[in-house]
């Protein structure tokens, strides 16, 4: 891949599994890996001002190379995607995140799992709260996918690539894919 190649952003619902082909894209491309959520989140889940998010965001992604995931879209659109080469949208059905989503929770919560800056999920926090993030995903799922449909459309963003995922199983054979050739496909 070229250097362009591999500037990439991850999006999609949340219990997608960004992190998780983010992660993959970067080891496949040799590229660092940036987690927006540990750039967002202080310790006890305080979120950090939105000018040092935005700062971190920007010297994360001053190198030539880098997959970043995480939405954030306002802050993302603004100042990650114009350094950006592609989008890599996991545009899943709700089940497919929902169940993810749940599964994932109940194992972190259960392992006590370290996230980011000593930031655990609880059984509390993900199940019998008002920021409990399956409740995010009810909120966020559907605005979500308009407004990645609408970013498609957008002209200020026509310099990318967008790889439309629809399922797990296509989201393995464009992985596959990336390392067998020189630039990511477009869907």
């Amino acid at each position: 891949m070229t250097d362009i190649g591999r500037r990439i952003v991850v999006v999609g619902s949340s219990g997608a599994g960004k992190t998780a082909l983010a992660r993959r894209l970067a080891a496949a491309l040799g590229a660092p890996h940036v987690e927006l959520d540990a750039l967002h989140f202080a310790e006890e889940w305080v979120e950090v001002p939105d000018e040092v998010f935005t700062a971190r965001a920007e010297a994360a992604t001053a190198l030539g190379g880098w997959v970043v995931d995480g939405n954030y879209s306002a802050m993302t659109q603004r100042v990650v995607w114009p350094r950006a080469a592609a989008v890599v949208w996991l545009d899943y059905p709700f089940r497919t995140c929902a169940w993810r989503l749940l599964r994932r929770t109940m194992a972190r919560s259960w392992r006590r799992e370290e996230l980011w800056h000593g930031n655990r999920e609880s059984w509390r926090m993900s199940f019998a709260s008002r920021d409990s993030i399956l409740l995010w995903l009810l909120r966020t799922f559907r605005r979500r996918r308009r407004e990645f449909q609408a970013a498609m459309r957008d002209p200020a963003h026509a310099h990318l690539e967008f790889v439309r995922l629809r399922s797990p199983r296509e989201a393995e054979r464009w992985l596959a894919s990336v390392g067998a050739s020189e630039e990511p496909s477009s869907r």
